[in-house]
């Protein structure tokens, strides 16, 4: 059987228009800042039977993301437009999908300062199927806590994961599925996610600072546990609490809302899916269907 091609869309100082072209004709230089040094910010964006979930916060999370670095591109039209088709061509209609946005400095010589204003960002655009791990949404996961060893611009959502992803195997190695990030003894955020705790009722979080990524699920589950009336804190979770919390739950693009019913070997609460994270998994979804558009 032979295998469909993947279009992506590909933008660079060769071609200012950009173009669709199969996944394995797409050819990065070995200048491009991105590669050279992790100069590039990206967005994730969710897709349900082909409509795009809050996709103008995203793409407007994203606009911030390059400001704050300075890449002077700024036709997010291009990139709605772009989008669009690549869920045509791949099929993409229907069911699950993840659109994955990335745009780097450009191609210059290997030079800490930034190149020449004449040098044109690097745009790449893919979409593909994603499969939801229903069992995971349904059952919950373990988490083990990591060192929080990022830099200080955590709510960029720049290129360079390498801490994301060294905790991440941490957490594989230890069977588990996600890990925590811990800085200065507190809560942050997790490898790709961010973190709610659930006290007496009440909801916690970590506030919205430079410290984690204000994550566009993360803003749903505020806004749906006003829309529910569960009370909501956003403060420091100490991890020294951890053991405390009734639930504990992960929020983001592609976990949706995940119960965590284990962290480093202890059982969360009862060890299995709280109350409240049900409730919000089950407002989440009622919420997709109106929201995704």
């Amino acid at each position: 059987m032979v295998k469909a091609k993947e279009w992506t869309f590909y933008k660079n100082h060769t071609a200012p228009k950009g173009f669709f072209l199969p996944k394995d004709k797409v050819c990065i230089s070995p200048n491009d800042r991105g590669f050279m040094f992790a100069d590039g910010v990206y967005e994730v964006i969710r897709t349900y039977n082909g409509k795009f979930y809050r996709l103008p916060e995203h793409l407007k999370r994203f606009q911030r993301s390059l400001d704050a670095l300075r890449i002077d591109f700024s036709d997010v039209p291009l990139i709605e437009t772009a989008i669009k088709e690549l869920l045509a061509r791949n099929k993409l209609q229907t069911g699950d999908a993840t659109i994955y946005i990335q745009v780097t400095r450009g191609v210059w010589q290997r030079s800490h300062e930034f190149p020449p204003k004449s040098v044109r960002p690097t745009v790449y655009v893919e979409a593909a199927r994603f499969a939801p791990r229903k069992e995971y949404t349904r059952l919950g996961i373990a988490a083990i806590t990591a060192s929080d060893i990022r830099w200080g611009r955590c709510d960029i959502k720049a290129v360079g994961l390498l801490p994301n992803v060294l905790a991440r195997q941490q957490a594989v190695e230890n069977g588990a599925a996600e890990a925590i990030f811990v800085r200065d003894g507190v809560i942050t955020e997790g490898t790709h996610t961010n973190v709610f705790g659930v006290l007496a009722g009440e909801v916690i979080t970590h506030p919205r600072t430079n410290y984690i990524l204000a994550g566009i699920t993360r803003e749903t589950v505020l806004h749906l546990c006003a829309a529910y009336n569960i009370p909501i804190c956003e403060t420091f979770i100490p991890e020294c609490n951890l053991a405390k919390l009734d639930e504990l739950f992960l929020a983001g693009t592609t976990t949706e809302i995940m119960p965590v019913i284990k962290v480093n070997g202890k059982p969360i609460g009862k060890g299995r899916p709280g109350k409240i994270t049900k409730a919000l998994q089950v407002a989440f979804r009622d919420h997709v269907l109106s929201a995704s558009r």
